[in-house]
């Protein structure tokens, strides 16, 4: 479903100022002899009438997982007077070539290649534009680090400016055991898919053999680098925002894992960038959940109107930062709106936010210090099972759900009941006197919304590595017994709290699986004093935020013709065994499989995530992650079946990576990679 587009309530346009012609498959080839392949919608008359371009480089396969997706976009800016090109990066789909990782210098290399070409296209003139969502929101970025004449803005959706902070593998100095082997597994299935006869020839099967061979399990390198080394700081634009001298905006949702990247860019970057953060999920906001959705297309347009074609469209004229209040709701773990209301502001950080402190009174929130005894916090190893998922796409069961199923596995402080509304905007955080009994141990505290009828809506919440307590790129390990003060940066949210309603903090060295445990149960010590307490961002509403036009209604160009030949659906249950004292959360997507008319493509997909852990044994987590991908048309038909699984001990984390093809009910293929990595500070 991840690639599935939903059915909302948008505007489906038919007619645009320019007639669309489609180019359904080029060639774009490359300096040392591999051709990438593209697919561009541009005006019938764009050889007479040239255009500025707008470039979307991702690895999802334009022929098939991404079509529907694409179709709705691409067409959509091509009608309003742009050359509107997608293109497979380097041995994905339809292009040629090994993809040996992901934001290789190779790949930024491959799209300045891909930016000199559009430039000297017939159909061309003026600047180029980048867009794209997670993955195409990274490389936008980092390609517009390598200053191509030609790139002239960028819209990034969902994505980061520091590769180790924010994203799959690694929050906090804490390494994600939810997602780190469920991505990595995710592309080794999805690489591993061949070409399409059509547009390769009779090549395919010898060039998807060699994908086959030479592409690897991804994991193995992103553990091997478990501190913010050389290896996470290439592709990090926040290791020199003045890299970056073109136009930016930055667009995210509260539900989704890259928000914090938002903040951060507005305040780094130094040339013209606007924000936009929506309560939405890991998807673009014309379609995205929870809603409002909004006509984001429009303001696409509205930038590059501005950017590319030299009209002033008035977004500039507009706030620096649009962000959505959430209002209190009861906890779900899906929710269709998130009501609430947009407000705006000029600059960020900004002055209209100011620090809010509560300190710790045994198990409340008060507003003065007080010095008690030390607050004993001991690791319970299945606290974060109804974390709902990292990176939310929208998916029926991502959220959180009500957060009483985690409190009794953690140690809990209330406010009193607040009498008015308090709205939040930034990132809340804890900052706190302890020791601990180990000399590795993690720290994670969320905040928690709590109804007068006692339910209790996760906020946000945030992690820290205590090894990482002074730098990510050198940890050091704890002296155990001896007090730190260090502070956990909560993620950034904007939320109102409702009269009535109290806030929460939940503290424990636990958050499984979203953190790999520490390799020894922990216990903290929390010392209540000046030196702890939860500080809140308060941002009271501002005059500025009555001013901000109404965003448009959504609409898109109608998504491409399909047949429907199985049903997505999607299961996740938490299961106690109470004889084996063994916790297991099973996690299974069938994303359905369809066929595209236009071109006869069938393809499905399964995807099944297992995180065991028993009681007690931070060293029984087991993480299983399994794919099946199915890709063909008529007589031509193949399969992929991927099993990975992630295991540790005290002193080494273990990989396993299986990989079986077939042609037909024919195996092809069939390998098992293994890998031994020490822990390093994990």
């Amino acid at each position: 479903m991840v690639f599935n587009v939903r059915e909302t309530d948008r505007t489906i346009r038919t007619n645009f100022p320019r007639k669309v012609k489609e180019i359904e498959h080029i060639w774009i080839p490359m300096s040392d002899g591999t051709r990438l392949s593209a697919r561009i919608w541009l005006p019938e008359d764009a050889e007479q009438n040239p255009v500025p371009a707008i470039l979307e480089y991702i690895p999802y396969r334009k022929n098939d997982f991404t079509a529907l997706r694409d179709s709705l976009r691409h067409p959509y800016f091509a009608g309003h007077g742009y050359a509107s090109i997608r293109v497979d990066l380097r041995g994905s789909g339809d292009s040629e070539g090994i993809m040996y990782d992901e934001y290789l210098k190779q790949e930024q290399d491959d799209a300045l290649e891909v930016l000199t070409w559009i430039s000297k296209q017939p159909w061309f003139t003026g600047g180029i534009g980048m867009i794209g969502k997670s993955w195409g929101g990274f490389n936008g970025l980092q390609v517009a680090a390598r200053r191509h004449p030609h790139l002239k803005a960028v819209i990034t959706l969902c994505s980061t400016d520091d590769r180790y902070a924010d994203d799959v593998h690694y929050k906090g100095g804490a390494m994600l055991a939810s997602d780190m082997l469920w991505w990595a597994s995710t592309m080794l299935a999805y690489n591993a898919r061949p070409a399409d006869p059509t547009v390769v020839g009779e090549s395919w099967k010898e060039n998807w053999l060699e994908r086959l061979e030479k592409t690897p399990p991804f994991v193995e390198e992103w553990v091997r680098h478990q501190r913010r080394d050389s290896y996470w700081q290439h592709g990090s634009v926040c290791e020199d925002y003045q890299d970056i001298d073109i136009p930016v905006y930055a667009v995210g949702g509260w539900a989704d894992g890259y928000t914090n990247a938002i903040p951060r860019l507005l305040e780094g970057l130094k040339g013209p960038r606007k924000g936009l953060i929506g309560p939405w999920a890991h998807e673009y906001p014309e379609m995205a959940i929870p809603g409002p959705q909004i006509g984001f297309l429009q303001e696409c347009l509205r930038w590059y109107d501005h950017w590319l074609k030299g009209i002033d469209t008035g977004i500039m004229e507009e706030p620096m930062l649009r962000a959505w209040m959430q209002d209190s709701v009861p906890p779900q773990t899906s929710y269709t709106v998130r009501p609430g209301y947009w407000v705006a502001e000029e600059q960020w950080p900004s002055p209209t936010v100011q620090a809010k402190h509560y300190y710790l009174h045994n198990s409340k929130l008060v507003n003065e210090p007080s010095n008690l005894a030390p607050i004993q916090v001991e690791s319970v190893q299945q606290h974060g099972l109804y974390a709902g998922v990292f990176c939310p796409f929208g998916q029926p069961g991502d959220l959180p759900g009500d957060q009483r199923n985690e409190n009794g596995f953690a140690v809990i402080f209330e406010s009193e009941p607040v009498e008015k509304k308090v709205p939040i905007l930034g990132h809340p955080t804890f900052t706190v006197e302890c020791s601990s009994n180990q000399p590795n141990a993690l720290l994670t505290v969320r905040l928690n919304d709590v109804a007068p009828d006692g339910s209790s809506t996760r906020v946000t919440w945030g992690i820290l590595n205590l090894t990482h307590r002074n730098s990510h790129e050198f940890p050091e390990a704890l002296e155990v017994g001896e007090k730190y003060e260090v502070t956990v940066e909560m993620n950034a949210i904007g939320h109102v709290l409702a009269p009535g309603h109290r806030w929460q903090l939940a503290v424990s060295p636990t958050y499984w699986p979203h953190a790999w445990p520490s390799p020894k149960p922990v216990t903290l010590s929390v010392y209540p004093s000046e030196k702890t307490y939860l500080s809140l961002p308060i941002r009271e509403n501002q005059s500025i935020d009555l001013t901000l036009q109404p965003f448009k209604q959504p609409e898109t160009a109608p998504v491409l013709d399909k047949e429907i030949l199985r049903e997505a659906n999607r299961t996740r249950e938490i299961v106690y065994d109470v004889v084996s004292n063994v916790w297991t959360l099973d996690d299974f997507s069938d994303e359905g499989a369809r066929k595209l008319y236009i071109n006869g493509i069938e393809y499905g997909s399964t995807n099944r995530n297992r995180y065991t852990i028993e009681e007690g044994n931070p060293l029984s987590a087991k993480v299983q992650c399994d794919w099946t991908l199915t890709l063909g048309r008529g007589e031509w038909q193949t399969s992929l079946e991927t099993t990975s699984t992630m295991t540790a001990d005290e002193n080494t984390f273990y990989l396993m990576n299986e990989l079986t093809a077939y042609e037909g009910e024919v195996e092809v293929f069939h390998r098992v990679w293994t890998e031994e990595i020490p822990r390093d500070h994990m």
